[in-house]
């Protein structure tokens, strides 16, 4: 998806863009969004050109330190170059420790929304206040065990709250039926115009109960991307999404 002055994608992107992104996100849901974990990264272009065509309307970024979880994967360049192939909105997710000292540098890398966990910080509004000073949608995830008791005072500063249905930064888990329980909890607590949103064994078999239970994004990584046709992937988690 190309500017029409052939600028790149990123140049565009100004504060305004990014809370536009916010307000369609909000008016179309659900909305599929796959991980990139999973994608074929030695051909990023081709992966973004195959989603983008399978209707997708957004890419979930998992960014990981190594430290705050066990896990190591990619930063600001990968940010950085998904920007430049693309205008879907960067819904990018810090799993990472003192994600305070990185609000800047990301949003100049192109992202739109920022999501920081609440296990990480001391202060999850004082953050929040910085991601939304900086333009960009503010979230805020949480793990399985953390209760949404423990964010309550910061739901006025969300625009969007991540539900974790596995713990943050491990391989391999089970969808933990938890996550259920919080949305629904968030959905009586957050404003109608805060998004909720689930990742973590998001599939086939989950998906819908996410969406019942008030997930209106839903990312998704295995069911897309190892799945031989990525359109046909991402319209039959929609169809499985949608209420009977």
């Amino acid at each position: 998806m190309s500017c029409d002055d052939g600028a790149s994608p990123g140049a565009t992107h100004s504060g305004m863009s990014r809370r536009r992104h916010l307000v369609e996100l909000r008016q179309l849901p659900p909305a599929v969004l796959p991980s990139l974990l999973l994608c074929d990264f030695g051909n990023l272009e081709r992966e973004v050109r195959r989603l983008e065509e399978a209707g997708v309307r957004g890419l979930h970024l998992d960014v990981m330190d190594g430290r705050f979880v066990p896990n190591l994967t990619y930063g600001m360049p990968i940010v950085e170059a998904c920007r430049r192939l693309t205008d879907l909105p960067l819904d990018v997710h810090l799993m990472i420790g003192q994600p305070q000292q990185y609000l800047q540098q990301f949003r100049d890398a192109g992202a739109d929304i920022i999501t920081i966990h609440a296990e990480a910080v001391d202060s999850p509004s004082e953050v929040l206040s910085r991601i939304r000073d900086l333009g960009c949608g503010a979230g805020l995830a949480i793990n399985p065990g953390t209760s949404v008791e423990s964010i309550e005072g910061s739901l006025p500063l969300c625009d969007l709250v991540l539900v974790m249905s596995v713990q943050a930064g491990f391989g391999g888990q089970s969808f933990q039926g938890v996550a259920l329980e919080k949305l629904r909890q968030l959905k009586q607590l957050v404003a109608e115009e805060t998004l909720l949103e689930v990742d973590g064994g998001v599939n086939g078999n989950t998906i819908h109960d996410c969406q019942a239970a008030g997930a209106q994004l839903l990312v998704v990584g295995s069911a897309i991307f190892r799945e031989a046709s990525y359109r046909d992937a991402v319209r039959k988690l929609i169809d499985l999404a949608l209420p009977v």
